[in-house]
């Protein structure tokens, strides 16, 4: 094995760069691979494309003799571009993507045809019997449908047409992260383009954007495939920590390697061809850590892109000899990975309803939304910390500059202080001073005021930046569909609520519109005020304050997990028509088994790693100790002892540290065919969790002395100095 470290080592010194062409004009080559509106325009006649736009804009059904047309448009376009195959791509409960690819080609009675039918493009019956369903069907009841997402245009990817689709199941079940977040982002567009009419009558349409931001980790090839742990757990089980780690603050923001460059150049062409408008590209805090994010999107589309590029980053990986590790925290002691969910509101007018604007009347507009999101964070801060839960993101959460997993809302002090104004309105009718003193004094001043950057605490879990809502505790592995959903689902819930209020001000108590608007304003602020917080979310005394106000404090995923099946969010979801109780049900029984099947390969994989790799090791070092010790003895006699202390020393270090390694597996062994036995599957995971678990930083203790004690030749595993230094 340690053959195997040295030549993977070798082997990364000796890697040569891979040269990128990349076009003089990014614009050039800006959605090229994607049947967008240009592609449409020549490829289908006016009625198809006009059936394709209402589709997008109004949510239209498609006639079935229309998609005929646009399927062979689509066709067209794609064996134009060199596409022999076509898949309907989606995304089920697994977090990833999938695809089953069908040629164009078909045989008839004269030869053989390209052929793609409306009927081929509107739906597809994939075999879905190996697909998470959380019990929503047997094994044997293989059929499920994909049906084409129309929002979200197709794109070819090497050789295959990819046409997005949602997942269900034969029985009408959502199978997939797509069917809720378009469900959820229709109720936001309806809640939201409701109280936005308070403002602009005009409003017609309200969009939910997205803009993520990627962290990974890039590693040489050689050098991960030499890791068991990596490739089969995606993140190091064992490794003691390198001397220089982040502490000089010398990576961020530094100079880009070559090697890490030219693949960015590479991974940015792809995108472009793919129209995912990557923007920013830079070196993270930890070594060998870096972040790509994209210019603002639709949401929808914003999510599917998020999980191609991730596929994207892959294979261009591949290409350059690297390896992506999108684990939220692949080393220990060093920054892990996220994907901050950048998220807002804007109309089909042009307005974000999150920034603020010229005047108070668009102040106004701004602080509904802004005060209402809050609310909403507030009321189901429990939900949210659902959304980002996952056994990868609990190593993450609350450690070196991640956010931990109290839910709380940082706005900043001088937002802070313009909601402390706003709270001291008196109940009922403003008076005209009221009213200017209000305008002129508090709402006038915010675009000034967020002129002070309001971004300052990296250990948020949901900060106010500016324009725009960040939720930073999101996983970089995750599918943003799932915090995306819920996010947008309270906040339509929230503003139906608002309106509601407001309109029964209106009505029953005879008041003007901006008096209504403050007043219920001034009652949210109250009663959200418990969940803002401007100070450092790390430490007992954070946990003590959350828990005086009474929020909530899931450190764990199996524990986390349990708000996703409470009362008030299959009242959400189904009140909002975004997933019946039977669906919600599904999904919490894949995630908790998920839970409980990593942490299970997470145990074997250790077991394995300590008992076949690093104790033999330590016993072929503590043989060459004992050899050496004897030699001594030979030749000193009785006096060997005062030359050969340090070495016996040695083997007994070894010793206890096998021992305990030895003892830590057995046990661990003997609670997982405990936990086994189980049948219920939360309380399988929180034996994983509460019972199994711990015993990997204990075996791992032992197992990092040892790293220190054993010649550094016979060391099996490649070192974390190699992995996060060898560039």
């Amino acid at each position: 094995m340690s053959t195997l470290r040295f030549h993977a080592i070798k082997e990364t010194f000796n890697r040569p760069v891979i040269n990128v062409n990349e076009p003089e004009r990014r614009s050039s080559i800006f959605g090229q691979n994607v049947f967008n509106n240009d592609a449409m325009r020549q490829y289908l006649t006016k009625d198809s494309y006009k059936s394709v736009q209402d589709a997008i804009v109004n949510g239209s059904k498609i006639d079935r003799s229309v998609a005929d047309h646009i399927s062979t448009g689509m066709k067209e376009w794609a064996i134009s571009k060199g596409a022999t195959h076509y898949t309907h791509w989606f995304q089920p409960l697994t977090g990833s993507t999938a695809e089953k690819h069908d040629a164009f080609f078909e045989t008839t009675e004269d030869g053989a045809i390209e052929k793609f039918g409306g009927g081929q493009l509107v739906q597809q019956e994939p075999d879905a019997s190996s697909f998470p369903n959380g019990g929503i069907r047997n094994t044997f009841e293989a059929r499920g449908y994909t049906a084409w997402d129309p929002t979200s245009p197709a794109f070819i990817f090497g050789t295959t047409l990819c046409i997005p689709t949602v997942f269900v199941a034969y029985t009408g079940e959502a199978l997939d992260n797509k069917t809720p977040l378009l469900r959820a982002l229709q109720s936001v567009d309806q809640a939201a383009t409701a109280v936005a009419k308070y403002f602009d009558k005009s409003v017609a349409k309200v969009n939910a954007t997205l803009g993520w931001e990627q962290e990974y980790f890039l590693i040489d090839k050689a050098l991960a495939k030499s890791r068991p742990d990596i490739n089969l757990a995606g993140r190091t089980l064992l490794g003691h920590a390198s001397a220089k780690g982040q502490q000089l603050d010398d990576h961020y923001f530094g100079s880009i390697p070559t090697r890490v460059l030219n693949y960015m150049r590479d991974l940015e062409t792809e995108s472009m061809l793919l129209g995912i408008p990557v923007k920013t590209r830079h070196n993270e805090v930890a070594p060998n850590q870096f972040e790509l994010a994209p210019i603002f999107e639709e949401t929808n589309l914003a999510v599917d892109h998020n999980s191609l590029l991730m596929d994207v980053m892959n294979k261009v990986a591949d290409r350059h000899n690297f390896t992506v590790l999108f684990h939220e925290k692949p080393f220990a002691g060093i920054n892990g990975s996220g994907k901050h969910n950048n998220w807002s509101l804007a109309t089909n007018t042009g307005v974000n309803l999150l920034g603020p604007g010229s005047t108070p009347m668009k102040n106004l507009q701004f602080l509904t939304f802004f005060i209402n999101t809050i609310k909403a964070v507030n009321e189901y801060e429990e939900l949210l910390r659902a959304a980002i839960a996952s056994a990868s993101n609990d190593h993450r959460l609350g450690a070196n500059e991640a956010p931990p997993a109290i839910i709380s809302v940082f706005i900043g002090s001088q937002l802070t202080a313009v909601l402390d104004e706003l709270e001291k309105v008196k109940n009922g009718k403003l008076s005209p001073e009221d009213k200017t003193d209000l305008k002129l004094n508090v709402v006038g001043k915010i675009p000034e005021i967020l002129l002070d950057n309001t971004d300052r605490n990296r250990t948020s879990p949901f900060a106010f930046t500016g324009n725009k809502f960040e939720f930073r505790a999101v996983g970089s592995t995750a599918n943003c569909a799932k915090p995306m959903t819920v996010l947008n689902a309270i906040v339509a819930k929230q503003l139906i609520d608002f309106k509601d209020k407001v309109d029964g001000l209106i009505k029953d108590k005879k008041m003007k519109k901006d008096d209504a608007i403050f007043n219920v304003l001034r009652e949210y602020i109250k009663d959200s005020k418990r969940i803002r917080f401007e100070g450092d979310g790390y430490g007992e005394a954070w946990e003590k304050e959350a828990k005086k106000r009474k929020l909530s404090n899931n450190k764990t995923t199996p524990e986390a997990l349990k708000a996703q099946i409470s009362k008030s969010t299959i009242d959400l979801y189904e009140g909002l028509g975004i997933m019946s109780k039977v669906e919600i049900e599904a999904r919490h029984e894949i995630e908790i088994e998920e839970y409980a099947l990593r942490i299970q390969i997470e145990g074997r994989v250790l077991g394995d790693i300590a008992r076949n790799h690093v104790i033999p090791t330590a016993i072929r070092y503590q043989n060459i100790l004992i050899e050496n010790v004897q030699g001594i003895k030979d030749i000193y006699g009785k006096n060997f002892k005062k030359f050969a202390g340090e070495q016996m020393s040695l083997i007994e270090q070894i010793s206890e540290h096998i021992e305990k390694i030895n003892k830590g597996i057995t046990e661990m062994i003997n609670e997982r065919k405990k936990a086994n036995k189980l049948n219920d599957s939360e309380k399988l995971a929180m034996d994983y969790c509460h019972k199994v678990k711990p015993y990997f930083d204990e075996i791992r203790y032992h197992c990092d002395k040892l790293e220190l004690l054993v010649d550094d030749e016979l060391w099996p595993l490649t070192k974390y100095r190699e992995l996060l230094f060898t560039r």
